[in-house]
């Protein structure tokens, strides 16, 4: 229990000042560009006044205060506790991570890649469907991580840096249907496409205010969200030439879109809006889903999903499985859950409710494997039929 307490304690306080993060002002968390995390108040002390550099108190490596950037893992993890931080972290996901509990029948973990010193704060996964290979992104020093099928590490590219093709701050990541991998990068508001070898083939910066999300469609364009814009862009590109031939907004007037999906099948859009609300509660989530054409066909919230489960539910990631049922990540009850058919909406079916920590990502392989990835524990979870 000591040791729970010491990394609740490490995980929502600065380890410098020992004052709690918040989402704004002195308060606010930042990334050092050796992975370390300091509140904004004590990254202007350590740095003085003007642009004089600073050490960073851990590991000693020098940078400018230039060149920190928002932690945003941290923030969105307050975003979902609220102010009143929600008694702590194991209070408002709940204390039934971990590997004890059963799974639902018929659906069994498979294989665990990753983990702490492998991945660090992965924020998103993808699956490329033609070789079955598996890329995250995370916060480690090479942002994109490429595994094989079998689960062995093929390739680590996406240094941090000021380079064309360098990732500052991967916050999702997909593969198209020809085998490129496509990053939102929230460091400098771009979106990155590499090959699996991790050479660079086309930087996009079309007025993004934070590229979030994105998902690939059948025809391989990208649909991704622009969180700060509230917008839903379409991305077609010859990545083979690396020359872009259309970013064209497709959606306006969302609120703080992040996740979002692409129906495989049908082409249908699923996205999850982050809802800010005032009081101890925080925020909530909404899962709206687009057809093709981009008309609206359905949608749910926090509250609807309230009505029937009695438990607050707070969307991290969506996707669709073969049949075109949307499914979600959900960190307050650290599960994935089936909400069905948007003409069904609202079906709550647990698919995984035991054995993840703390669920941001998700998506399906060619094999109708269920890809989760724990950011809790920093590590990636295939299940499969039993």
């Amino acid at each position: 229990m000591a040791a729970e307490n010491e990394a609740e304690l490490s995980l929502l306080e600065c380890r410098v000042c020992f004052d709690r993060y918040g989402p704004g002002g002195q308060r606010r968390p930042r990334n050092l560009p050796c992975g370390h995390v300091l509140c904004q108040a004590c990254v202007g002390a350590l740095s003085g006044s003007g642009s004089r550099g600073l050490e960073c108190p851990f590991c000693r490596r020098a940078c400018r205060a230039a060149e920190t950037s928002d932690c945003l893992p941290l923030l969105q993890l307050l975003e979902v506790l609220g102010p009143a931080g929600g008694g702590g972290v194991p209070s408002a996901l709940g204390r039934s991570g971990g590997a004890e509990g059963q799974l639902p029948a018929g659906l069994g973990l498979r294989l665990v890649l990753g983990g702490w010193g492998s991945l660090v704060n992965p924020t998103g996964v993808a699956a490329c469907r033609r070789s079955g290979r598996l890329a995250v992104a995370h916060d480690g020093k090479k942002r994109i991580h490429v595994f094989g099928p079998s689960g062995g590490c093929l390739w680590r590219f996406g240094e941090r840096g000021d380079a064309g093709n360098d990732v500052k701050y991967p916050l999702d990541v997909t593969v198209t249907s020809d085998g490129y991998v496509a990053v939102t990068d929230g460091g400098d508001r771009s979106v990155k496409a590499f090959d699996f070898e991790g050479r660079g083939v086309l930087a996009v910066r079309e007025g993004f205010r934070l590229p979030w999300g994105l998902d690939a469609t059948p025809e391989g364009e990208v649909i991704l969200t622009d969180s700060e814009a509230g917008a839903l862009y379409r991305l077609t590109a010859d990545f083979k030439t690396g020359r872009l031939k259309k970013c064209r907004m497709i959606r306006s007037q969302l609120v703080s879109p992040r996740g979002v999906a692409v129906c495989q099948t049908s082409g249908a859009v699923a996205v999850i809006e982050h809802l800010k609300a005032q009081g101890p509660n925080g925020g909530s989530t909404r899962v709206k889903i687009f057809s093709a054409e981009m008309d609206l066909v359905g949608q749910v919230d926090s509250f609807g999903l309230n009505l029937v489960f009695p438990s607050r539910i707070y969307a991290t990631a969506v996707a669709f499985d073969k049949e075109g049922r949307v499914i979600v990540t959900d960190v307050c009850s650290q599960a994935v859950i089936c909400l069905g058919n948007p003409k069904e909406f609202p079906i709550f079916n647990p698919l995984i409710s035991h054995g993840l920590s703390y669920p941001v990502g998700l998506t399906y392989t060619a094999n109708d494997s269920l890809v989760v990835l724990d950011s809790g524990d920093h590590s990636v979870k295939i299940y499969s039929s039993t």
